[in-house]
């Protein structure tokens, strides 16, 4: 491997030794790593008053979006946004520490610094009427209405089923395509 260039590749580096994950693991699934934006907007919050953070396009896209579903009487749910690299890190430590298998989290979770969520313009989107981050998501009206029409907003799937990222099937994880 090649001496990090910066202090972000050196953070991920250096993350990436702690919790027990080789640099050829994101190298071999085809991950690229994620640079935090240099801002971030409010996109909206949790029911306990958390924000939600994105770029300032993809909040707009976001809210754009959401208008649309509802004047079709769908309800969309944030359920996750921005993550930086630490929380990502805290995120598998706590999985970890529960006796998880780091090959199973590496399926759910991608290695700090190569999540989708560190862009910014990522998010993990529910509906009233499903357990967030549950894969039934996908027979619920959010997510048909989502694979009709959010690529209109510049939305796309990250991960559909058997994906050459090596992550599980995600209906739930979306992404805003910048220009």
């Amino acid at each position: 491997m090649q001496p990090p260039i910066d202090d972000y590749q050196a953070q991920v580096c250096l993350i990436l030794q702690e919790l027990g994950i080789t640099e050829e693991i994101p190298a071999a699934r085809g991950l690229v790593l994620w640079r935090s934006p240099t801002k971030l907007v409010t996109a909206g919050f949790t029911s306990n008053g958390k924000e939600f953070l994105l770029t300032p396009e993809a909040a707009e896209a976001w809210h754009k979006l959401k208008t649309a579903a509802a004047g079709d009487d769908i309800l969309l749910q944030m359920v996750s946004a921005y993550r930086s690299i630490e929380h990502q890190a805290l995120i598998i430590r706590r999985k970890l520490e529960q006796g998880m298998i780091l090959d199973e989290i590496l399926k759910v979770l991608a290695p700090p610094g190569y999540s989708e969520h560190h862009s910014g313009s990522a998010m993990d989107i529910g509906s009233p009427d499903c357990l967030p981050l549950d894969e039934q998501f996908e027979a619920m009206p959010a997510y048909n209405w989502l694979s009709m029409h959010a690529n209109r907003f510049r939305f796309f799937l990250s991960f559909p089923r058997n994906n050459k990222f090596g992550y599980i099937y995600e209906p739930w994880h979306w992404r805003y395509r910048v220009r």
